[in-house]
């Protein structure tokens, strides 16, 4: 039996609350490029764990703030 891992985020509500950051914003105080946070967002990329706390800190919150992950079992 083969566990999956549902990695999932709060980056778009983070963003609203942080006056409306945009993507490029985030994108540039994290280091990244924008496609890079679209791809966060919208769950097709799981980010490394240096940039998930870059992400983080960007937002001054705990990473389990931003991300967290569902274990299903197949």
């Amino acid at each position: 039996m083969t566990k999956k891992f549902e990695i999932t985020n709060n980056i778009r509500k983070l963003r609203f609350f942080a006056d409306e950051m945009t993507q490029q914003e985030l994108a540039e105080k994290a280091g990244v490029s924008r496609q890079t946070i679209i791809a966060i967002e919208a769950g097709k990329y799981s980010p490394s764990l240096e940039l998930a706390f870059r992400i983080s800190d960007v937002f001054g919150v705990k990473i389990g703030e931003v991300f967290s992950y569902k274990v299903q079992d197949d």
